[in-house]
């Protein structure tokens, strides 16, 4: 038996697997305004109880499932897509579960599929307010930097996608399947 003094740390298990998809189950669409709620009202403080607004009413959202024994179990990430008319889409509300966050893919993935479902849907330009730490991922993810801004007392940088680097997704609803491989 070990002293109290050691305390052991369990990793929770993360699924090798995912898929980004767009949300089309009841169950995803809950989960996805869970996953938001935790993240940026109860995580990041920048709301109070609820992050929902009437984007919510005409936004797409798309989800990363993480499997268990070869079926969906549950979102670990999610973004909202939202067309503003004349070809502008906007993302935005992009959340990944805190043990998932690690996976830099997911959050890769999901930005991927948001632009290319909207480039199916006529986008021509595409932009996001995103948080000040998470302009390098994009970045490297072939975004330009517009201007800072600041949304909800936070810094924020309003970016725009270069969309040579985002084919259109014309069955976003069908999802990209993806593993990780694992440590040998």
């Amino acid at each position: 038996m070990l002293p109290e003094s050691h305390e052991h740390r369990v990793v929770p298990f993360v699924s090798p697997g995912f898929t980004v998809k767009l949300a089309d189950r009841p169950w995803e669409r809950r989960q996805a305004m869970a996953l938001r709620r935790r993240v940026f009202c109860g995580e990041q403080g920048l709301f109070a109880e609820d992050d929902r607004d009437a984007l919510d009413e005409c936004a797409l959202p798309i989800v990363a499932l993480s499997w268990w024994s070869g079926m969906a179990e549950q979102v670990v990430g999610t973004v909202r897509i939202h067309d503003h008319g004349d070809g502008l889409w906007r993302g935005s509300r992009l959340a990944v579960a805190d043990d998932y966050r690690r996976l830099a893919r997911l959050g890769t993935e999901l930005i991927r599929i948001a632009v290319g479902s909207a480039r199916a849907r006529g986008c021509s330009r595409f932009l996001a307010q995103v948080q000040q730490a998470n302009v390098p991922l994009f970045e490297r993810l072939h975004w330009q930097s517009l201007h800072r801004i600041n949304v909800c007392g936070r810094p924020h940088v309003l970016m725009q996608a270069d969309l040579a680097h985002y084919p259109p997704c014309v069955e976003p609803a069908r999802g990209v399947v993806t593993t990780r491989r694992q440590a040998a």
